[in-house]
């Protein structure tokens, strides 16, 4: 069984973000990402994830230039930020954003940024994430296969620098999901699902299965989280039935209102 997180960037937005850790609590959920926690302080952040005890589970870096030359300094100052949180909250995993480029350069700046990064997040026992998103949703963006982001994994050459396998991103861009997830799972420390297309309650009504994928998952032993990385089609609360077999029950937050 999918052990679920929340996406507080996405999900529960009908109250205030530090409303949202409450109710995500409520439902279920034991776990919640956040994409930009940076419009609260890091204590406040830190605060709400003691108080609902949910577990900091991911925060993406404050800016996406890792894969941008000559934006260097910007990323590293991103990465001491995003630290400081990370520190705050307990969180372990931090998504290091590749950015908009078509430069010669990108590749080897990435590579050159992580390294940089990977020794900077170290003492905190932080890991680092690659997402290849998709061409749609992000024209010109730098990093957008597999195949790519494993590649660079692989130059950087760190023991904390792992894959994001967003699910909705890599239905669009390449299908085969269940064999390419098979295929690196040594690599893969973070999994996002949504619907596709249009990024909505991931129900399995669409062209992904997800009753299918999470059986995968499950036989291949993978215990990290699964993030729900989707925009509710509606409210929030009224969308979650889907993820009733795994433990998420919206009657008991809707009690709690």
């Amino acid at each position: 069984m999918p052990k679920l997180a929340a996406n507080f960037s996405m999900m529960f937005r009908e109250v205030d973000m530090l409303d949202r850790f409450g109710l995500a609590a409520r439902a279920g959920f034991t776990g919640a990402e956040i994409q930009s926690p940076y419009e609260h302080t890091a204590e406040e952040i830190a605060r709400a994830y003691r108080e609902s005890g949910l577990e900091a589970v991911l925060f993406n870096l404050p800016s996406m230039v890792g894969a941008v030359p000559g934006r260097e300094a910007e990323f590293d100052e991103g990465v001491a930020r995003a630290l400081e949180y990370c520190r705050a909250a307990g969180c372990r995993q931090v998504h290091c954003l590749a950015g908009v480029t078509d430069d010669a350069r990108a590749e080897a700046t990435f590579v050159a940024n992580l390294r940089r990064a990977s020794a900077a997040a170290r003492p905190a026992g932080v890991r680092l994430l690659l997402e290849p998103l998709n061409t749609h949703d992000m024209p010109g963006y730098f990093l957008t296969h597999t195949a790519d982001a494993r590649r660079i994994i692989d130059r950087v050459g760190e023991d904390n620098v792992f894959l994001q396998y967003d699910v909705y991103h890599m239905q669009i861009m390449e299908g085969f999901l269940a064999e390419t997830i098979k295929a690196n799972l040594d690599v893969i420390s973070h999994v996002q699902i949504a619907g596709v297309p249009g990024r909505h309650e991931p129900d399995g009504s669409q062209e992904v299965h997800y009753p299918y994928l999470f059986d995968v998952l499950d036989e291949l032993g993978y215990d990290r989280w699964v993030a729900c990385e989707y925009r509710p089609a509606g409210d929030t609360l009224a969308g979650l039935d889907w993820a009733r077999p795994h433990g998420i029950d919206p009657a008991r937050a809707r009690q709690g209102r």
